[in-house]
């Protein structure tokens, strides 16, 4: 069998990506407290001081490194756990992707930051698989839980229902 390189297919890598995240069906649960899986749209509003943390340039700044650090395949479990909203909650989701060699090609490169409020934003990424984008132009959401901006569980379970084998994940 013959194996094509995954930039010619960016789809298929993407989907391949994403299936890294359902390696463990029964994992503890993703679903966040207001419940809901869907992908985020994008809220079209201007910034304004109350959709804003206090510091915004510093919020972007940790959002950015959060998530770029979060998807990365080199940062540790434990790092992970904590960059993800409920984190504690998704550990075995975590760990049983963490050794996968599909996830060891996965990253991320954050393109924009907007804020809906002091507490979430909207974040546009591209999903990168061995460098190249698999799925430009993504949205998901951040949010500011315990004095840390996290990817949140609606975005990881959005990525996990891109999967062609995509399986019930409880909460998601």
């Amino acid at each position: 069998m013959v194996h094509k390189p995954l930039r010619k297919h960016p789809r298929t890598a993407a989907l391949a990506a994403a299936a890294i995240l359902v390696v463990a069906p029964t994992a503890a649960g993703c679903g966040d407290d207001n419940g809901g899986g869907a992908q985020q749209s994008p809220t079209a509003t201007a910034p304004t001081a109350q959709n804003q943390p206090s510091d915004p340039a510093a919020a972007r700044q940790e959002v950015q490194k959060n998530w770029v650090a979060f998807f990365d395949p080199k940062t540790p479990v434990e790092e992970k756990t904590r960059l993800l909203e409920n984190g504690d909650r998704m550990r075995p989701v975590l760990q049983a992707f963490s050794g996968n060699p599909q996830a060891a090609q996965t990253s991320v490169k954050v393109k924009n930051v907007a804020f809906t409020s002091p507490t979430q934003a909207d974040v546009t990424y591209d999903l990168l698989v061995g460098g190249q984008p698999a799925l430009p132009d993504s949205k998901g959401t951040a949010v500011h839980q315990q004095d840390t901006w996290k990817v949140s569980v609606k975005t990881m379970c959005a990525l996990v229902e891109l999967s062609p084998n995509a399986t019930t994940v409880p909460g998601c």
